[in-house]
């Protein structure tokens, strides 16, 4: 089966959606405490719960056009999501360590797609008609 670009560009977009989960998580976690009460009243732990939710959602339509092998290595880029969200919202600092880190998860989606698109052209030459 080959993948779909917008099953990958549905993935995308599913790391978009649980990394800002990530981000709302961040913001509630100061004033959450151990009981029901707290967390059911913690607005943005339940606004982080609704962007999960919303991005399993979109996981599972993305997994149906395409090959697991090459969609899920995509939810690698949620560190690159969560680590420019965290420069914005939280002023953390991105140091070269972060930056080679991103680079490397970009090059190795790259390297995975790339040997899906190979082996789909060699599948294609070696097929008998």
């Amino acid at each position: 089966m080959a993948t779909k670009t917008s099953s990958i560009a549905l993935m995308i977009l599913c790391t978009f959606f649980t990394s800002l989960a990530q981000v709302f998580y961040k913001f509630g976690a100061p004033k959450l405490e151990l009981n029901l009460i707290s967390i059911i009243t913690n607005w943005q732990v339940i606004i982080g719960i609704c962007f999960y939710a919303i991005g399993a959602a979109i996981l599972i339509i993305a997994l149906r056009g395409g090959e697991l092998s090459i969609l899920y290595p995509i939810i690698a880029t949620s560190y690159i999501w969560v680590s420019l969200m965290s420069m914005y919202f939280f002023q953390e600092v991105m140091n070269i360590y972060k930056w080679l880190g991103i680079a490397f998860i970009i090059i190795g989606i790259v390297f995975i797609n790339l040997n899906a698109k190979l082996k789909d052209s060699v599948m294609q030459y070696t097929e008998p008609v």
